[in-house]
Protein backbone atom coordinates (compact mmCIF):
# COMPACT_ATOMS: atom_id res chain seq x y z
CA UNK A 1 0.00 0.00 0.00
CA UNK A 2 1.07 3.57 -0.93
CA UNK A 3 0.49 6.00 2.05
CA UNK A 4 -2.27 8.82 1.55
CA UNK A 5 -0.44 13.17 1.12
CA UNK A 6 0.40 13.58 4.56
CA UNK A 7 -1.12 17.43 3.51
CA UNK A 8 -4.44 15.88 2.23
CA UNK A 9 -4.87 13.43 5.30
CA UNK A 10 -4.39 17.10 7.67
CA UNK A 11 -6.92 19.09 5.15
CA UNK A 12 -9.72 16.68 5.20
CA UNK A 13 -9.25 16.15 9.41
CA UNK A 14 -9.57 20.30 9.63
CA UNK A 15 -12.92 20.20 7.50
CA UNK A 16 -14.36 18.22 10.39
CA UNK A 17 -13.07 20.80 13.32
CA UNK A 18 -15.85 22.14 15.24
CA UNK A 19 -18.10 19.13 14.65
CA UNK A 20 -19.93 18.48 17.40
CA UNK A 21 -19.08 15.15 19.90
CA UNK A 22 -21.79 12.52 19.07
CA UNK A 23 -21.32 8.75 20.64
CA UNK A 24 -20.92 6.09 17.51
CA UNK A 25 -21.62 8.78 15.21
CA UNK A 26 -19.67 9.37 12.42
CA UNK A 27 -21.11 12.86 10.27
CA UNK A 28 -19.28 15.76 9.42
CA UNK A 29 -20.85 18.43 11.00
CA UNK A 30 -23.32 16.95 12.44
CA UNK A 31 -21.67 14.66 15.04
CA UNK A 32 -18.79 12.31 15.24
CA UNK A 33 -16.78 10.48 18.18
CA UNK A 34 -13.22 10.03 17.61
CA UNK A 35 -13.45 6.55 15.99
CA UNK A 36 -16.46 8.54 13.83
CA UNK A 37 -14.14 10.97 12.84
CA UNK A 38 -11.15 8.91 11.78
CA UNK A 39 -14.20 6.69 9.57
CA UNK A 40 -15.28 10.23 8.18
CA UNK A 41 -11.60 11.23 6.83
CA UNK A 42 -10.86 7.38 5.67
CA UNK A 43 -14.44 7.74 3.21
CA UNK A 44 -13.39 11.02 1.67
CA UNK A 45 -9.73 9.92 1.21
CA UNK A 46 -10.15 6.37 0.46
CA UNK A 47 -13.75 5.47 0.05
CA UNK A 48 -16.01 2.97 1.33
CA UNK A 49 -15.30 1.69 4.87
CA UNK A 50 -13.80 -2.06 4.03
CA UNK A 51 -16.40 -4.01 6.90
CA UNK A 52 -18.97 -2.11 9.50
CA UNK A 53 -18.19 -0.94 12.71
CA UNK A 54 -19.83 -3.18 15.35
CA UNK A 55 -21.01 -1.15 18.65
CA UNK A 56 -18.45 -0.46 21.26
CA UNK A 57 -18.39 0.54 24.73
CA UNK A 58 -17.42 4.11 25.70
CA UNK A 59 -14.97 2.47 28.63
CA UNK A 60 -11.85 3.94 28.17
CA UNK A 61 -10.56 1.78 31.04
CA UNK A 62 -11.72 -1.29 29.08
CA UNK A 63 -9.32 -4.18 29.49
CA UNK A 64 -8.84 -7.45 27.74
CA UNK A 65 -6.73 -9.92 25.81
CA UNK A 66 -7.53 -8.12 22.27
CA UNK A 67 -6.41 -4.76 21.03
CA UNK A 68 -9.68 -4.55 18.75
CA UNK A 69 -9.03 -0.97 17.74
CA UNK A 70 -5.22 -1.80 16.54
CA UNK A 71 -6.60 -5.09 14.72
CA UNK A 72 -9.25 -2.90 12.81
CA UNK A 73 -6.63 -0.47 12.01
CA UNK A 74 -3.74 -2.66 10.75
CA UNK A 75 -6.32 -4.64 8.88
CA UNK A 76 -7.17 -1.74 6.32
CA UNK A 77 -4.12 1.00 7.22
CA UNK A 78 -0.25 0.95 7.22
CA UNK A 79 1.32 0.61 10.76
CA UNK A 80 4.10 2.24 11.65
CA UNK A 81 6.45 2.32 14.25
CA UNK A 82 5.60 4.90 16.94
CA UNK A 83 9.29 7.13 16.38
CA UNK A 84 7.82 7.48 12.80
CA UNK A 85 4.78 9.25 12.82
CA UNK A 86 4.28 12.36 11.63
CA UNK A 87 1.65 14.46 10.57
CA UNK A 88 -1.19 12.97 8.98
CA UNK A 89 -0.39 9.59 10.81
CA UNK A 90 -3.49 8.05 12.71
CA UNK A 91 -2.62 7.14 16.51
CA UNK A 92 -4.39 5.53 19.06
CA UNK A 93 -4.18 6.17 22.70
CA UNK A 94 -4.49 3.85 25.93
CA UNK A 95 -5.95 6.65 27.89
CA UNK A 96 -5.09 4.00 31.06
CA UNK A 97 -2.52 1.93 32.14
CA UNK A 98 -3.18 -1.91 31.14
CA UNK A 99 -6.21 -0.95 29.35
CA UNK A 100 -6.46 -1.17 25.34
CA UNK A 101 -6.12 1.45 23.12
CA UNK A 102 -9.82 3.54 22.97
CA UNK A 103 -8.93 6.72 21.49
CA UNK A 104 -8.09 8.12 18.06
CA UNK A 105 -6.35 11.14 16.69
CA UNK A 106 -4.91 12.66 14.04
CA UNK A 107 -1.23 14.27 13.88
CA UNK A 108 -1.37 17.40 12.16
CA UNK A 109 2.70 18.75 13.15
CA UNK A 110 5.39 17.65 15.24
CA UNK A 111 3.49 18.62 18.10
CA UNK A 112 -0.42 19.13 17.34
CA UNK A 113 -2.88 16.63 16.55
CA UNK A 114 -7.16 16.94 16.44
CA UNK A 115 -9.39 14.19 17.69
CA UNK A 116 -13.17 14.21 18.61
CA UNK A 117 -13.95 14.96 22.85
CA UNK A 118 -16.48 14.28 24.45
CA UNK A 119 -18.45 17.73 25.29
CA UNK A 120 -15.69 19.86 23.10
CA UNK A 121 -16.19 17.80 19.62
CA UNK A 122 -13.79 17.71 17.19
CA UNK A 123 -10.78 20.29 18.19
CA UNK A 124 -7.50 20.41 17.43
CA UNK A 125 -4.87 20.66 20.49
CA UNK A 126 -1.13 20.42 21.27
CA UNK A 127 0.00 16.93 21.45
CA UNK A 128 1.56 16.87 25.09
CA UNK A 129 3.97 14.87 26.96
CA UNK A 130 0.39 13.41 28.53
CA UNK A 131 -0.68 12.81 25.02
CA UNK A 132 2.28 11.26 23.93
CA UNK A 133 2.99 8.86 26.42
CA UNK A 134 -0.60 7.52 25.99
CA UNK A 135 0.41 6.53 22.18
CA UNK A 136 -0.21 3.10 21.73
CA UNK A 137 -0.20 2.45 18.03
CA UNK A 138 0.46 4.73 14.73
CA UNK A 139 -0.96 4.48 11.16
CA UNK A 140 -0.81 5.95 7.90
CA UNK A 141 -3.89 6.43 5.55
CA UNK A 142 -3.33 4.38 2.23
CA UNK A 143 -3.87 6.13 -0.88
CA UNK A 144 -7.07 5.62 -2.73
Amino acid sequence: MIPADPDRVIATARSWLGTPYHDQASLRGVGCDCLGLARGVWRELVGPEPFPIPPYSRDWGETGPREVLGEGARRMMIEVPLAEAGPGALVLFRMKPRAIAKHVGILTGPATFLHAYERLGVIEEPLTSVWRRRIAFAFLFPRR
